[in-house]
């Protein structure tokens, strides 16, 4: 019997002005425990593979335990398909244990798709395969690198990618899961899915102050990705653009500094790209951006929306308690429930060997 456990961070990304850019891995984690019996001869489950499942969605079903249509495994399968191995080991049972909260803009389907590429890797002794080579295939699923960035090699990243050829998400093999709706994509064809090409995406760590913390607030209601998109403009005013390029030079010096200058945060922290137009799908938002800062809240250094929201991350030196009330009342008034979470940048991936 072999077993290992995969361990994944949840990630906030964004952080304001770093639209599909900047990404930070925070202190959730996904993890698989999963087992191989290779003396079994045959297996009574779809594609050898057992799932099971605990956490945020289980009770409403939510998350498939299909291997062939569950994300995790599909992204296992789309990696091992690529290595000319049809199925899983027999026999596997992958474990799943999720304690990020699903739709939230905290990377649930980033994690996911970390996970899973990870997951491939291991089943299939596929030991190859390198961090960076696992981006490629990440990139081939996720096309948002900064959440598979930030959950892939932890801390906090700017990414950045290479336009895809046509050809390259043509095949119905590849479960291209922010682009296709499920379960499109990653169909059995019985034919070898083509590998992704070489560096499609890189990523740079930066340094982040260790006086800084994350406070996450989250609702209780989603805000799908795809939703969150469509209510983005084809195009931009030029002055909002360089309003964020302006911003986002700045960004990766201010919270790697130490100690924080708040007001250069908070103003480095500052977007016209993206959640002025989320305002519509999150109530509150627009009024705890403006109202949050470092002059009218001690120990905040600034707030912005997490992802596609509605998750609010809030980045303080203390006080964190206090800060996260502030915006529970205010989501409160619009009869809002929310939870908050004090969080920390978190490595990357892990694969933890248990026998």
């Amino acid at each position: 019997m072999e077993s290992f456990t995969i361990r994944t961070p949840c990630s906030s990304a964004n952080i304001g002005p770093g639209f599909d850019v900047i990404g930070l891995a925070l202190s959730i984690y996904l993890e698989l425990h999963v087992t191989i019996d290779r003396s079994k001869k045959s297996s009574d489950h779809p594609l050898n593979c057992r799932v099971t499942y605990e956490g945020e969605g289980e009770e409403t079903g939510e998350v498939s335990l299909d291997p062939s249509a569950n994300l995790i495994t599909r992204v296992a399968l789309y990696v091992l398909r690529c290595h000319d191995q049809r199925t899983f080991p027999l026999e596997t049972h992958v474990h799943i244990k999720n304690p990020i909260p699903l739709g939230r803009g905290l990377g649930s389907s980033g994690a996911a798709v970390v996970a899973g590429v990870m997951l491939g890797k291991q089943v299939g002794g596929l030991h190859h395969l390198d961090d960076s080579r696992l981006f490629d295939f990440c990139l081939m699923i996720e096309r948002h690198p900064d959440n598979v960035g930030a959950a892939l090699f932890g801390g906090f990243v700017g990414t950045y990618l290479k336009p895809l050829a046509p050809e390259d998400v043509a095949r119905v093999e590849i479960p291209l899961s922010e682009v296709l709706p499920a379960p499109a994509g990653g169909l059995d064809t019985g034919e070898r899915p083509p590998e992704p090409p070489h560096g499609i995406g890189h990523h740079i760590k930066f340094p982040w102050s260790k006086e800084i913390k994350a406070v996450a607030i989250i609702p209780n209601f989603e805000v799908p990705t795809a939703k969150a998109r469509e209510v983005l403009p084809k195009e931009y005013p030029r002055q909002d653009v360089t309003f964020n390029m302006q911003r986002i030079a700045l960004l990766p010096v201010a919270l790697g500094q130490s100690p924080p200058d708040p007001e250069l945060i908070n103003l480095a922290m500052q977007d016209k790209l993206h959640q002025q137009y989320r305002q519509t799908l999150i109530p509150g938002l627009e009024e705890i951006v403006q109202s949050m800062s470092p002059s009218t809240q001690e120990g905040l250094l600034g707030v912005c929306l997490s992802g596609a929201g509605p998750t609010i991350l809030a980045l303080a030196t203390s006080n964190f308690e206090e800060i996260a009330e502030r915006i529970i009342a205010r989501f409160r008034k619009e009869g809002i429930d929310c939870k908050w979470k004090l969080l920390e940048p978190a490595e990357g991936t892990k694969v933890i060997q248990t026998q």
